[in-house]
């Protein structure tokens, strides 16, 4: 651990060099969040012993992507960076096989949904960490409870890109990231419900995401050099928690990190805190050396999952499909206006509207034909190709996304086991 005081000076520095590692596109990897049900009757509330139980079970896995567990008890696991997509997703695909297996075995199931459609939520991890996360998000409203304890989601991850401009530099990909980001949402939209109620959006994870902390969740302003623009972001957003060796990780309310190092109070800041304070802030898109897209929806199928993320690779990594993506989602950047994701009239009507939106409706039609041209020249095999194609007919061409398969809630049954 790094325990030795930091300036103001050299936190900036650090951001700048750690946040954006440039250099050829190489490597992908995703992130996966899953709910996880009762198999047979997944209205019901599963007891945290339970889960606690599972996860014991699976942690003796030889999983070769780490697995780790949300404060509500979601499952996530994360890839390590692959050299191809097909790679990342052998590997992956593989893992949850046997993760899969094993909750059957527990009457468990992964759930590919961005919100939890029944159950309120409930935090099942008591930590330092989360109960300040808690005590610091509740002051803005319910929004993020739930997003800590009810939602999903599938994070892909690819490099930042190369240090000169053009279709593969990092400056055009930040850009790219933050407008096709609006784009994913709209296209994979999958939590319409709500506690057994709809709500009206078709990805109410997202409505979340927008509704949490002023400044956590948000995006940097993008007209500045991203390297800037990141470093200023970081250093004027709220501090969390200051964590402490006994008690409890309160931090004073309103004290942002650039604050926090020109008075030195409660405690003199170290690169240490830096280091955790970049994990408490949760911008749709979030640069940790590489990119990580944080913005869509949970998938169903046991295979969904890998639609977004082939879609996402093929036009960031291959330059004929990220020209083209590029000049499809640059003229969204007039609709998105002066205010950052996720809080901007762009992403507010990609939550909402999902592609029954006309011009995101346009630019995803674009961008999936984009990326099916794409596939081939990244090795997707037949399987992956067909997938896509199939998503793209049943969605996007028809301006739907998989909340519009959704049915209206009924009342729950009175299940007794």
């Amino acid at each position: 651990m790094n325990t030795s005081e930091l300036t103001e000076t050299e936190a900036d520095d650090l951001l700048r060099c750690i946040c954006f590692k440039t250099g050829p596109p190489r490597t992908v990897g995703v992130e996966l969040e899953w709910l996880v049900h009762d198999l047979h009757h997944p209205r019901l509330p599963v007891r945290h012993e339970r889960l606690e139980a599972a996860y014991a079970a699976l942690r003796t896995l030889p999983l070769r992507s780490p697995l780790t567990v949300e404060p509500g008890g979601q499952l996530e696991l994360s890839s390590l960076p692959a050299a191809s997509l097909m790679e990342c997703i052998s590997t992956v695909s593989a893992d949850l096989t046997a993760v899969r297996a094993a909750l059957k075995e527990r009457g468990l199931a992964l759930v590919g949904l961005g919100q939890d459609p029944w159950h309120p939520p409930r935090r099942m991890l008591r930590q330092a960490r989360y109960d300040a996360m808690e005590a610091h998000l509740d002051r803005t409203g319910p929004a993020g409870r739930a997003m800590m304890c009810s939602s999903a989601s599938v994070q892909v991850c690819i490099d930042a890109g190369y240090e000169e401009p053009g279709p593969l530099g990092f400056g055009r990909r930040w850009l790219m990231a933050h407008l096709l980001g609006a784009v994913l949402v709209a296209a994979f939209a999958n939590s319409p419900v709500r506690e057994d109620r709809l709500t009206g959006w078709r990805s109410t994870r997202q409505a979340n995401w927008s509704d949490i902390d002023p400044v956590c969740a948000l995006a940097p302003p993008l007209e500045e050099p991203p390297r800037q623009s990141w470093a200023a972001h970081v250093l004027d957003a709220p501090v969390m928690c200051v964590r402490a060796e006994e008690g409890p990780w309160s931090a004073p309310p309103g004290l942002t990190f650039r604050q926090w190092l020109r008075t030195g109070m409660p405690r003199p800041p170290t690169r240490t805190d830096l280091d955790y304070h970049l994990t408490t802030l949760f911008p749709p898109v979030r640069p940790r050396g590489h990119l990580e897209l944080r913005m869509i929806d949970a998938q169903p199928g046991d295979d969904g999952w890998t639609v977004p993320l082939a879609v996402t690779s093929a036009l960031f990594d291959d330059p004929e499909a990220a020209e083209i993506a590029y000049r499809t989602v640059k003229p969204l950047a007039e609709r998105a206006g002066s205010l950052p994701a996720p809080r901007n009239p762009l992403w507010r009507a990609a939550a909402h509207d999902g592609l029954a939106d006309p011009e995101l409706r346009e630019a995803a039609t674009a961008c999936f034909t984009a990326a099916l041209g794409a596939l081939p020249r990244l090795g997707a095999s037949p399987e992956l190709q067909d997938r896509v194609a199939a998503f793209s007919d049943r969605y996007v061409v028809r301006g739907r996304c998989p909340a519009d398969d959704t049915p209206s809630p009924v009342p729950p049954k009175d299940i007794r086991i």
